[in-house]
């Protein structure tokens, strides 16, 4: 570990730190549902309305946010993949070091998302809610190999790509909400998405740092994450019964347009923007450099050819 990666460590943890909100300055799951303590009368008349208007959302719809859910659900399965990295762990679970602080915090608001979109859907009673429940603990017990190997800057490249394209899946959730006509699902997931993007900024911040103090290693370690692909932690969904279940999941994607491969090498080419990877000139990380600015361009020709083959069948 290089000395500047040392001294950023302490740094980076405690600018993270910042970027934290305060509690009371947090919007809560309750200001979007509704509101169970004013007596039973007005919380079934909005519940009736809440299924009102979900009722015209499609059931592909539903598919899609449902995978959101799930996604948003798994947060222990991130918790404990973080604190897996070497020098940035939460090592007691209290620790009073800034990344132990900024993961617990982290970790604290995430849990609102997942605890809104579960609540609205079993409200809406459009699902079979046992079967999310058991698909839900399937996928927490089940665990996620995200690639990172322990290691902080594989973990912050993986991290800053996943916070970006749930972003973007939970503002293709709002559009579809939009079509649908229901302005308070267009607001929770519009809500969601700002929340997603200030921790995709945080995170990407860290690479931008460490692409300063640490090129040639940062950029093997987007090489390597590159190589290994993304992968989004529903990738393991089961319900028990279905052990095609992503596949079928990933096709509605596809159908409906939410997140998709081209999707995925934008957000690869928002990067390399953003961390002016292409701008470095660094001999040790050439070979790596190269492959990765040009790693957005084979993924659009692997979204061309698949779409090309779906023409001609």
């Amino acid at each position: 570990m290089c000395w500047e990666y040392r001294t950023f460590r302490d740094e980076g943890g405690r600018n993270c730190v910042l970027s934290c909100k305060p509690v009371e300055k947090c919007w809560q799951p309750s200001e979007f549902l509704p509101e169970a303590s004013q007596g039973p009368d007005g919380f079934m008349k909005e519940v009736r309305a809440l299924r009102e208007r979900t009722i015209e959302l499609p059931d592909d719809c539903f598919v899609i946010f449902v995978g959101n859910m799930l996604t948003e659900d798994s947060l222990p399965t991130y918790q404990t993949v973080i604190n897996t990295w070497d020098g940035v762990c939460d090592a007691t679970e209290s620790s009073s070091c800034p990344w132990a602080i900024w993961t617990r915090a982290w970790a604290a608001e995430e849990n609102r998302h997942g605890h809104l979109l579960r609540t609205y859907i079993y409200l809406s009673g459009r699902v079979n809610m046992l079967m999310i429940e058991k698909t839900m603990q399937y996928l927490i017990g089940a665990g996620m190999d995200n690639g990172t190997e322990n290691k902080p800057y594989m973990g912050f490249v993986y991290s800053s790509f996943q916070e970006r394209a749930t972003f973007l899946s939970h503002g293709y959730m709002a559009r579809l909400a939009k079509e649908a006509g229901d302005p308070v699902l267009v607001r929770l997931c519009g809500t969601i998405a700002a929340n997603e993007k200030r921790h995709e900024n945080a995170y990407t911040k860290i690479i931008e740092k460490l692409v300063e103090v640490d090129p040639n290693a940062t950029v093997l370690a987007v090489e390597n994450m590159m190589k290994k692909r993304i992968v989004m932690p529903h990738h393991v969904m089961s319900d028990g019964q279905d052990s095609n279940l992503y596949e079928h999941f990933s096709a509605v994607s596809h159908r409906m347009r939410v997140y998709i491969t081209r999707d995925y090498a934008e957000i690869i080419d928002f990067f390399i923007t953003r961390w002016k990877l292409e701008k470095l000139d660094e001999a040790e990380a050439r070979s790596a450099q190269d492959f990765v600015c040009k790693f957005p361009f084979e993924v659009w020709k692997l979204e061309i050819e698949s779409r090309n083959q779906s023409y001609i069948q």
